[in-house]
């Protein structure tokens, strides 16, 4: 099983899904500056835990900056028996180009 790639349209098109849950893997600074509606940041130092809390089943989107990173966290997420798994394509910095209003800012 490999993951999927998901493009940003697609990602706002699924963002009222409930179970849908969005893994932020940038820095802590940079997810507090701006990040996606109801992302998650996941560092290494919460990996552990933010599984514990998935179900397997439950579509997990991974962001990182451009979309590489996502990738292989990504792969690693399915290595670890996570069954819906996505990279966003571009990452974050496509995200905030094309819907700058769904960016949240803390």
């Amino acid at each position: 099983m490999t993951f999927k790639a998901i493009d940003s349209v697609q990602l706002k098109a699924r963002l009222s899904e409930d179970n849908l849950v969005i893994a932020d893997i940038r820095d802590a600074s940079s997810f507090n500056d701006a990040h996606i509606p109801n992302s998650i940041n996941v560092s290494n130092d919460n990996i552990a835990q933010f599984m514990m809390e998935r179900d397997f089943e439950q579509p997990i989107i991974v962001v990182c900056y451009h979309g590489i990173s996502s990738q292989g966290a990504a792969n690693y997420l399915i290595g670890q028996d996570f069954e819906d798994v996505y990279s966003l394509v571009g990452g974050f910095t496509d995200w905030a180009v094309k819907f700058p209003s769904e960016v949240t800012k803390c």
